[in-house]
């Protein structure tokens, strides 16, 4: 499954789904600014794609009312996940088990709905699980390093058939619907991108924030 099938622009540009185009040009000129790769003190590249890609569809009238049309559907996926990545209420109190079991729960349940594309970024993670970025780039260290995780191509992490295994025996998933609603067909990216044409966009961009 892509990101785009749980990805709230509303969030990761921190906007409200009824702001209006000003609001939303103006936030995203300060987080464009704040995550650029060429900001020495707060620059991230991740973050800044992210913000990027919220911009390019909220600012734009047809790509926004196509996205609000499935905006309820996102809310109640990324609820669904975080209900199910929640630690059970006779856990056992070993917190960095807790955080994997729950990451391993959202990969299960992604890879379930769409067995051949499923990919959950790290930034989604992130929002999904509510636990900062640095303690999931641990976790997803960890798990990929276990042989339960992988990269997919999309840069995301995908739950393995040993890590179904090792999530199927510890009984964490038992009596819960693992199967989400299918989400609305999203327009893939297109593959091959070269980086070097993202580093001239940013480039671009940049000049641009500070006209």
């Amino acid at each position: 499954m892509n990101d785009e099938s749980i990805v709230d622009y509303y969030e990761d540009l921190q906007v409200s789904p009824n702001s209006d185009l000003e609001t939303i040009e103006r936030v995203y000129r300060m987080l464009a600014k704040r995550y650029h790769p060429d900001n020495g003190c707060s620059g991230c590249v991740d973050k800044f794609d992210v913000v990027t890609k919220a911009y390019s569809i909220l600012s734009d009238p047809v790509k926004r009312a196509a996205y609000d049309a499935r905006y309820e559907q996102i809310r109640n996926r990324r609820w669904k996940l975080a209900s199910a990545a929640r630690p059970p209420q006779n856990g056992n109190g070993n917190r960095d088990q807790e955080i994997r079991n729950a990451v391993l729960s959202v990969l299960y349940i992604e890879r379930r709905n769409d067995p051949t594309a499923a990919s959950v970024g790290l930034w989604q993670l992130e929002k999904i699980l509510d636990w900062p970025e640095k303690i999931l780039e641990f976790h997803t260290w960890y798990l990929k390093e276990k042989g339960w995780i992988q990269r997919t191509d999309s840069g995301g992490y995908a739950i393995t058939v040993v890590g179904i295994d090792v999530l199927e025996e510890s009984g964490l998933m038992t009596g819960k619907d693992l199967l989400l609603p299918e989400p609305e067909p999203a327009t893939k990216s297109k593959e091959g991108r070269k980086e070097t044409d993202k580093a001239g966009a940013r480039s671009k961009q940049l000049e641009d924030l500070k006209n």
